[in-house]
């Protein structure tokens, strides 16, 4: 991955609705040229997919948790168990005294608890333990540089 390669994703980072005339233009590139790299670094797995960056609490899904999951066993081959409840937007596999950290979304804390009940009955799960954030300074995506 060179320069453009990195300029042309800080670019769709910023605005994946770019046309490729004008992303070629940011990055030095013909309209051609920025589509032939865009292409490229899809088929070879860099750009994951496009999406659409929604305010969750426009949805109503204003409760935003951090949960570490405890377990008995390994739950690396529990996945689609995690993924099976659709409050969960992202698992992961962690080390430490937690098995799993999962990113929860939900409109009230009534429904964070239902989530929690229905974590407790993936088979493995021992324990849970829930932080819920009041206020998120930033996000922001993966650095370029």
């Amino acid at each position: 991955m060179d320069d453009i390669d990195r300029a042309l994703l800080a670019e769709l980072q910023r605005d994946a609705t770019q046309a490729y005339a004008v992303l070629g233009r940011a990055v030095g590139l013909s309209a051609g040229a920025a589509h032939d790299r865009v292409r490229k670094l899809r088929e070879r797995g860099v750009i994951r997919h496009t999406t659409v960056d929604v305010d969750p609490a426009a949805l109503g899904r204003g409760v935003l948790a951090f949960v570490m999951v405890e377990s008995s066993a390994w739950l690396g081959d529990a996945s689609e168990s995690f993924a099976a409840v659709p409050e969960i937007q992202e698992a992961h596999v962690i080390a430490g005294t937690a098995s799993v950290l999962v990113k929860v979304r939900t409109a009230t804390t009534e429904q964070l608890q239902d989530v929690l009940r229905r974590l407790y009955a993936i088979d493995g799960v021992s324990g849970t333990r829930a932080t819920v954030v009041l206020e998120t300074f930033f996000e922001r995506p993966v650095s370029t540089s």
